[in-house]
Formats: C-alpha cells, structure tokens, sequence
C-alpha cells in the first residue's frame, strides 16, 4: 500500500514512517510512503504559502497554487488515488472506515494548517474530508497521521489477524484488561482465571469484561451493535445480563 502525504512540514511525518511497525512493514515492502513538500510548489521566491482570507477574519489560509502544484505532482488528478483531506469539518473517521481505506491501493493525504486551504482546493482535488474527533488540532500532519496510524496496521501481513481481532472496536466492543509479570504488583493480584490455563473460560472471562467496559464507557457501541445485528447470542446475553444489574444497582 502506498502514502502519499502533502505537508509544509515534511520532518513530522518522515520521522513517524523511521518507527516501530510502520520501519518494519517498509522494509518488508508492504508499505510504501511518499512526503511532499507543499512549499516547494510556491510560485514566488519567497515560497509563500498563506494569505489573508477573503472576508476577513483571524487567521491565514493555505494558498491554492502551491496545493495544486504538489497535488499535480503526484499525479492528482488522474492517479486513481484517493484523496483525503483532514480537518474538523469532516466525517468522523472511524475503524469501520479505517478498514475499508486499508482495501486500497494507494492514499493521498492533505495536511492543512493556519485556517485551512483555499475551499476551492477541496472542491476540485479531494475526494473526502475525515475528521479524527470533536476537537482543533494546530497541526494537519497529526491528524494525517492519526489516519495513516489507524490504516496501514489493517494491511494484511502488518500485524497478526488473532491481534487485530480481540483490539477495541472489532465485533463492536471495547478491549478486554490486559495483564503481564510480576503476577502481584503493588498487592494487585493478576485475576486468577488468567492463569489458570483454562482457554474457555479465559476467552469467557474477556468476552465478559468486554462487554462490562463498552457498557461502561461506549453505551452507544452497544446500541449500535443491537440495532445493527452484528453480535452474537452469548454477548447479547451478557449484554442483557449488564443491563439488568446496573439497573438493579440504581
């Protein structure tokens, strides 16, 4: 799979790609990454690459023409790529979209900064704008890689399937607990059932604690999953079962 990032600042996005998994998988050749400099496209000697708004208001705006130029240089339009821009204003981007995004060939990714870019860029050029949560980050490259983070580790052959299965979101859930040594740590005993190596009722016991932790923190996973069909018999009881004593318990 290939990344295409457009960025002013090349340097936060080409140190992310040198670590852990990401090094790995690039030297495996599962993936492929490409960073360009916005800046080199600006047309003026200075390599201005904002402006005043129209309109005024606080804040500068990325400037068409050097967008278009990097944009171009990669092919964009034409390509086949898809072309995302990251910003606020997007649709929330989530696992579910993270897996269909891993399905494809290559991604051009945007990086805005200051109060964005010339909405006419986004017009002609970007295929969709993804939003990574409610909030205004200074820094495209973040959310950028935010995207490419939650993307490339669902390529095939990044990281094992049973991994990928069991992670928070998959079947619709939060992850369970997690423990390693020393099996007491600070008096907190490791729970028993996970060293007992009894397999069913260790994946009975996660699938409980699962199911109690998105009860507690991402209800609205859980009503999701009902309303959409997508759980099983055994975590629809559970569900019910957790329901029912926090009802009891108020």
């Amino acid at each position: 799979m290939q990344f295409t990032v457009l960025t002013l600042f090349p340097g936060i996005v080409n140190a992310y790609f040198a670590s852990s998994i990401m090094a790995k998988a690039l030297d495996r050749g599962i993936i492929r990454y490409r960073v360009v400099n916005i800046r080199d496209f600006a047309p003026d000697k200075h390599k201005t690459c904002d402006d005043a708004p129209y309109g005024g208001g606080a804040g500068m705006l990325m400037l068409a023409e050097p967008v278009k130029g990097a944009l171009e240089s990669v092919g964009v339009p034409g390509s086949g790529a898809r072309v995302l821009y990251v910003s606020p204003s997007g649709r929330p981007f989530t696992q579910k979209r993270a897996r269909e995004l891993a399905a494809m060939d290559t991604l051009v990714l945007l990086c805005g900064r200051y109060e964005g870019i010339d909405q006419r860029i986004i017009d002609a050029y970007v295929d969709e704008e993804l939003s990574v949560g409610d909030y205004v980050l200074s820094s495209g490259e973040v959310a950028a890689l935010t995207v490419i983070d939650a993307v490339y580790r669902l390529v095939d052959q990044v990281i094992s399937p049973r991994s990928l299965e069991e992670e928070s979101f998959s079947g619709g859930l939060l992850e369970y607990p997690q423990y390693t040594r020393p099996e007491i740590f600070d008096t907190m005993q490791v729970p028993e059932v996970l060293l007992s190596g009894h397999h069913e009722n260790i994946r009975r016991w996660r699938l409980e604690r699962r199911v109690e932790k998105t009860l507690t923190f991402r209800p609205d996973l859980i009503e999701r999953g009902l309303r959409e069909g997508f759980f099983g018999a055994e975590t629809v009881k559970l569900i019910e079962e957790g329901k029912d004593e926090r009802d009891q318990g108020h």
